[in-house]
């Protein structure tokens, strides 16, 4: 597997193979990390990282990473960068490209980081846009195999609005690795037509079954993983609350729905943050409000034995930095 020079946008974009190798190479990284192995195979390279939409695990999964394998990082917040107000995305990208190794890029359309990309010398990296959230998946992927040992023929159950970047992305990872993937909630919030077409024919190459279930319990009926999200993500309005919650209430995950899998193996995973309780001040604010004590997933199944979640936000780091040394080249010459 050769990514050098490789920008990472969506994992439309690259084979099964060089996924499941980036999987693999977090893996070893990990192994390193935790057995305290030096691999400061990026040595003296530095990265620019973009956040108009601000970040715990992605900024700190991508500056720890950055830093093991010895770049020096720059972080740039929304009040930190010109991009896209005083100066256009095609300038930012040659300005930031003559300095840095690599960029970062967290925050609206997938058509930024793609302008982005098309513009810098050097790799992009999509940290989280609205349609696609690319290094959730590596971590989900590589989480979900840590827990069974493999991943071909896992059953994947995603409970929520599944019409943006997870629903979109764990669609596209999980066809792409053979993972059996199933969207639940109303028709009306499935995945774009397109993008499901898209995924049935790669589908159809890995073995994946794909299917888009408004029933909970028929949906979840012999899942592995039950995976959820927030039902507002960052920058909407708080009008879209009442709408979301009186669609995607009968799609919260608590014990009930995680005892009609029929599994005691079966997970829960979350890419956080999560609305588990009123102990934020988003969450509280909206508990009031509507009356709620949690939202997507209640208290009970996210502090459960069955819950992952913190495994897998310490992955991102894992595979952040096996991006980032593939696609720089670190890697390769750490092997040659």
């Amino acid at each position: 597997m050769n990514l050098l020079g490789r920008d990472f946008l969506k994992l439309l974009d690259f084979t099964s193979e060089e996924i499941l190798g980036l999987i693999n190479m977090a893996a070893e990284l990990k192994a390193r990390k935790k057995a305290g192995v030096p691999h400061r195979f990026c040595e003296g390279k530095n990265v620019a990282l973009i956040f108009e939409k601000t970040s715990t695990r992605t900024r700190c999964a991508f500056e720890v990473a950055a830093m093991d394998l010895g770049m020096g990082v720059t972080y740039l917040d929304p009040t930190g960068s010109q991009i896209g107000k005083k100066e256009s995305i095609a300038d930012t990208a040659r300005v930031l490209a003559s300095m840095y190794d690599g960029i970062e890029y967290r925050g609206f359309g997938q058509s930024i980081v793609e302008e982005l990309a098309a513009y810098a010398s050097v790799p992009v990296w999509n940290g989280l846009t609205d349609e696609f959230h690319p290094t959730q998946i590596l971590a989900d992927m590589l989480t979900i195999r840590e827990r069974f040992g493999y991943l071909q023929g896992i059953n994947l159950v995603y409970m929520g609005d599944a019409r943006f970047n997870m629903g979109n992305s764990l669609m596209v990872g999980c066809a792409k690795l053979g993972v059996n993937f199933t969207a639940c909630c109303p028709a009306a919030y499935f995945p774009d037509r397109r993008l499901i077409d898209t995924c049935q024919a790669i589908a159809a190459e890995t073995g994946a079954v794909l299917r888009f279930e408004e029933d909970p319990a028929k949906a979840v009926a012999g899942a592995d993983v039950i995976y959820t999200d927030v039902w507002v993500s960052m920058g909407e309005p708080v009008s879209v609350w009442e709408e979301r919650i009186k669609a995607l209430s009968p799609y919260q995950v608590n014990t009930a729905l995680m005892n009609m899998t029929g599994k005691e193996s079966t997970v829960f995973m979350h890419c956080l943050p999560a609305y588990h309780d009123l102990n934020t001040q988003v969450g509280k604010e909206m508990g009031e409000r509507f009356g709620r004590d949690s939202m997507e997933v209640t208290n009970e199944v996210f502090e459960s034995e069955k819950s992952i979640v913190f495994a897998e936000a310490e992955n991102r780091m894992h595979t952040i930095k096996a991006v980032m040394a593939a696609t720089l080249g670190g890697w390769e010459d750490a092997q040659a």
